[in-house]
């Protein structure tokens, strides 16, 4: 059930007054609407299954060489990268600190990017992170991570308006991904 609420604005006393003292009214209007409401994780696993039957079933496969290959060696490339990139993210966090509101001062845009880029690279790599011991496991629940983690970077680079990696990052990332889905359990 839903309940809609309408706001409706009143003016008091005369013209002159309307101008100088508006009065808003709230007039709670509740409005039935029935719907199955859907969570997030069945919206996530409608996506899932989507991206299966495109990703997997209609795009060509992978050799099995190069899938067996990426789930071994996988996990420790993702470990080596996020060492290797942890000591420029802290850079970042910490140059940021410092220079964040002269970046502001440079123009809101290049600010505002700044900002939600460092957002959006603390979720991804504390994904990343959490994912990395079940990877090695080959467990499905550390699998879902990683496609989060590229959920997530599919929505900064469409909130920066970055479509090259929108387009090509995501949809390579996710065709990796849903390619050695098999592998994990």
């Amino acid at each position: 059930m839903i309940f809609l609420f309408v706001l409706d604005f009143h003016m008091k006393g005369n013209y002159h007054e309307k101008v100088k003292q508006p009065f808003i009214n709230f007039v709670a209007t509740p409005i039935i609407m029935v719907q199955t409401q859907k969570s997030v994780t069945s919206y996530l696993g409608d996506l899932e299954k989507l991206l299966e039957e495109y990703l997997v079933k209609k795009a060509p496969a992978l050799p099995d060489g190069i899938k067996e290959a990426i789930v071994k060696f996988g996990p420790y490339l993702a470990l080596i990268l996020l060492i290797m990139a942890l000591p420029v993210v802290l850079g970042a966090f910490g140059l940021g600190g410092f220079l964040l509101p002269v970046s502001y001062m440079a123009g809101v845009r290049f600010g505002l990017n700044y900002t939600i880029s460092m957002v959006f690279t603390i979720i991804v790599m504390a994904l990343e992170l959490i994912a990395l011991p079940g990877l090695f496991k080959r467990k499905i629940g550390s699998w879902n991570l990683m496609f989060y983690a590229t959920l997530v970077e599919a929505v900064h680079n469409l909130v920066l308006f970055n479509l090259g990696g929108l387009i090509i990052g995501t949809l390579l990332g996710l065709y990796i991904l849903f390619q050695i889905k098999s592998y994990y359990k």
